[in-house]
């Protein structure tokens, strides 16, 4: 089915179809009569053995929807019924705020991937809080990580409190937390993985989440650029801060190899697809192998078929996303990628 409608979908403005199909899929899942058994019967996965526990949290399948696909909690429960094991929303910033300037989201066919620079653009999470405190009075069962950012006008010496304020509002509503500090598209925000920043971010909200006594887990989510000292000391600021995990990769800001044209491949953003396949994964098994295997890894980044997201596992994620090829290959990948990890 997907086949057949997305030539068409690929026809329009990505951001505007996005919108156009969540937005259908939220009204069929919500008010469509059986719209939910439709959509579990056809897509949700409950196969014995798929099931992983994860620092501290039990996934229903390992396979998870990537931050930037549902920025506001708006479709969480729809998604989740596609199959997903777990769904993380974001980024979400302390104000709202409307990102950059339309359009800032780019398809490159050719190479099956996707340019953005949508810059964290999102409502607020006081309204993301809202929303998903009665998502998860209505269904607690689903497992919903949230993605914090600080505002583009907040500098970076104030961007601490940025954090801080989106962590204390979602405490008490996400499973676990992401730092973002690797997006390409909020300027000066990839200074924050800068050793001694970076430190400080996580170490204060680690004190936030001592507070608690139930604490929630803190994943670092790094870009696909980084170089191996740069990596090196990821795994040194992880077991120092002593965060639950690394999320590898963002998207990337490198236009090597790519097909398409010079006008779409030079657009301004992150990069994010199958030409972010193999890069990813060896940004994987560089940290899985230098850290000893010491902290667990969420895989993400180009991953299109089953085989993509087994080789990640191999390289040492323990959980994977998709986002990009969820677009190109459709909800279907999901079911894939669960039926042929449990066959192993």
């Amino acid at each position: 089915m997907y086949r057949l409608v997305k030539p068409i979908f690929f026809k329009f403005d990505p951001e505007d179809v996005h919108h156009f199909v969540v937005k259908r899929l939220k009204w069929f899942n919500d008010y469509f009569p059986l719209g939910k058994t439709i959509l579990r019967s056809s897509y949700d996965v409950h196969i014995k053995g798929l099931e992983r526990e994860v620092f501290g949290i039990k996934f229903k399948n390992p396979v998870g929807l990537a931050a930037g696909f549902d920025k506001n909690g708006e479709y969480v429960e729809a998604l989740s019924n596609l199959g997903f094991g777990f769904i993380e929303v974001g980024t979400v910033t302390p104000l709202p705020q409307p990102g950059n300037d339309k359009p800032r989201m780019f398809r490159l066919q050719e190479d099956e991937a996707i340019i953005n620079r949508m810059g964290f653009n999102n409502k607020g999470v006081d309204v993301m809080a809202q929303r998903l405190r009665i998502l998860k009075e209505k269904d607690p069962t689903i497992v919903i990580g949230g993605n914090i950012g600080k505002n583009k006008n907040t500098p970076n010496e104030d961007a601490v409190s940025d954090y801080v304020k989106c962590f204390d509002c979602l405490f008490d509503v996400v499973d676990y937390f992401v730092v973002n500090v690797s997006s390409p598209n909020t300027p000066g925000l990839r200074a924050l993985q800068e050793k001694e920043p970076l430190k400080t971010l996580l170490h204060t909200l680690q004190q936030r989440n001592q507070t608690h006594a139930a604490t929630r887990p803190i994943l670092l989510k790094i870009a696909p650029d980084l170089t191996n000292e740069q990596l090196d000391d990821i795994v040194e600021i992880v077991k120092e801060t002593n965060i639950a995990g690394v999320i590898a990769t963002n998207t990337t800001i490198d236009r090597e190899g790519l097909y398409a044209v010079e006008k779409v491949k030079n657009e301004m953003g992150g990069l994010s697809g199958r030409p972010l396949t193999e890069k990813s994964t060896a940004v994987i098994r560089y940290l899985a192998e230098k850290s000893g295997h010491s902290f667990p890894i969420i895989g993400v980044g180009g991953i299109h078929s089953a085989k993509d997201a087994q080789d990640k596992i191999d390289a040492g994620a323990s959980l994977v996303q998709l986002y990009t090829g969820f677009i190109y290959e459709g909800p279907g990948l999901i079911k894939r990628i669960c039926r042929a990890l449990v066959s192993r």
